[in-house]
């Protein structure tokens, strides 16, 4: 994993052995940093609560989250990855 910042959104890169994935770095829970959570396969976990969500396409596959993670579109282009930023969400009511 690593997490870049894109136009000024903290975007995390998945490789995974499923593919190359890009979320937001952000937990719809609890507004962790999911850069600093665990990879493990294509469920990506929470460091703060333990959400977990799929890097695939962002779904909630663990609470206490339950709004997906934004999912980026990426290829792969010569050996560089791109990615296509997705419209931002309206930022959900998390908690703390």
């Amino acid at each position: 994993m690593r997490c870049v910042t894109l136009s000024g959104r903290d975007v995390l890169i998945c490789h995974t052995r499923a593919g190359i994935f890009a979320l937001d770095n952000v937990c719809t829970h609890a507004y962790a940093q999911m850069h600093e959570g665990r990879l493990r396969g294509v469920r990506l976990i929470c460091p703060l609560h333990g959400a977990s969500f799929d890097v695939r396409d962002g779904r909630v596959l663990g609470a206490p989250a339950t709004e997906p993670l934004q999912r980026h579109e990426v290829r792969v282009i010569e050996g560089m990855v791109h990615v296509a930023l997705a419209a931002a969400r309206p930022a959900a009511a998390g908690h703390l």
